[in-house]
């Protein structure tokens, strides 16, 4: 099964490539990507790398996590995943979101989603 990495405090230079070879190292990386604002193109200062196995993927978090790439000290951990392919977030995202209020989780305006936020 693979495992997925959240890769942190990248350099504005990092590209996919020098993020394969500083991971791949420690296992098969079978993706590595840097994350970039759509309109600019530059790097958002982060990125994903997964592996093939959890173990890899482990060893990497403990080899490479508070060192340095590329005059950055990164910040390497598991990528938090989300269960059913995503999830809310963003605005009126989540459940019960919308101006509304109604809905969400605990009634009187729900949990999630809460509708008199300000957005």
């Amino acid at each position: 099964m693979t495992a997925k990495l959240y890769v942190g405090n990248l350099s504005w230079n990092t590209t996919d490539d020098s993020l394969f070879e500083a991971f791949s190292q420690y296992g098969q990386v079978t993706d590595s990507i840097v994350m970039k604002d759509r309109e600019t193109g530059r790097s958002r200062g982060f990125g994903f790398v997964t592996f093939n196995s959890a173990e890899e993927a482990d060893a990497a978090i403990n080899a490479l996590n508070d060192q340095e790439l590329e005059g950055r000290r990164l910040k390497v951990n598991l990528a938090n995943s989300r269960p059913g392919g995503g999830g809310g977030g963003g605005r009126g995202g989540g459940y019960g979101g919308g101006r509304s209020g109604g809905g969400g989780y605990g009634g009187g305006g729900g949990g999630y989603g809460r509708g008199d936020s300000g957005w």
